[in-house]
């Protein structure tokens, strides 16, 4: 019996899931689901669209999801070959932002202000496990072996650390920035612990929010824990390091939290 996939494929409207790591509500909707190999979810929403049944059959999940942005490209990424065992996920065209952008009154001088570079997001990204919500964590193929050997080093010294948060696509982090935002939040306020979208590094599979059992998350009491203590001593063995220290030249808060990992 094969594995079940572990790949999330990527497009720049489109995600294309496992199916095993999907559930849904509807009674109708969860017996295509048990049956499908792949869902094709939208990024912008996390709405489930159609789901690929095993001989090449697509069952709407969506009644317009034929008419959805991007579909053609999903279904061109779809009927590719499997990736083969360690390859290097290739990037996306930067899509869509300007766009994203002016909508929350930025343009392309916030990243001369905050001296961070764009960010484009992978091609597909690795099956990390699951972070602390029991949601999928996706990364880079990298560093998911890195971030799974370092936290296995962790236990073995009786440290737990979890991951409260990956991958996140553009969309996503607009997401964020709306949801601020209708909290009453400026946009000056969110930038100090937000990066805009494209240029948050968790949009390229290799950042993680890190956390311990019984810590909040993202907050900087982490730093008391013996969690970040072992990581500030033993991370960068496995190529993870802090990415926003106190008095950063990004003007983003202390996270002891956020750790990114970079290849040799």
């Amino acid at each position: 019996m094969r594995p079940p996939p572990r790949t999330l494929i990527n497009t720049p409207d489109i995600e294309i899931w496992p199916a095993w790591l999907l559930r849904v509500r509807s009674n109708r909707d969860a017996r295509i689901v048990a049956r499908a190999k792949q869902i094709l979810r939208r990024k912008r929403d996390g709405r489930m669209l159609a789901a690929a049944l095993p001989g090449g059959m697509l069952a709407g999940l969506d009644a317009r999801w034929r008419r959805q942005p991007g579909i053609d490209t999903a279904l061109d990424a779809l009927h590719m070959p499997p990736i083969a065992a360690g390859r290097e996920p290739q990037t996306l065209p930067l899509h869509r932002l300007h766009e994203r952008l002016q909508s929350l009154g930025l343009d392309e001088s916030y990243a001369d202000r905050a001296g961070l570079a764009l960010i484009p997001e992978p091609q597909w990204l690795s099956f990390a496990g699951f972070d602390r919500y029991r949601r999928a964590l996706w990364l880079h193929p990298a560093a998911t072996t890195a971030w799974l050997r370092m936290r296995a080093a962790a236990l073995e010294e009786g440290i737990a650390i979890d991951a409260v948060s990956g991958y996140r696509s553009h969309d996503y982090q607009l997401g964020i920035f709306e949801r601020k935002l209708a909290r009453g939040l400026s946009i000056g306020q969110i930038l100090e612990v937000n990066a805009a979208p494209g240029y948050s590094e968790h949009h390229s599979g290799r950042a993680l929010d890190i956390g311990t059992p019984g810590e909040a998350p993202a907050e900087e009491s982490f730093e008391r824990t013996p969690a970040f203590e072992w990581l500030r001593t033993h991370a960068g063995r496995y190529g993870f390091a802090m990415s926003y220290p106190r008095d950063n030249p990004h003007g983003i808060i202390y996270e002891p939290w956020h750790w990114c990992w970079h290849p040799d």
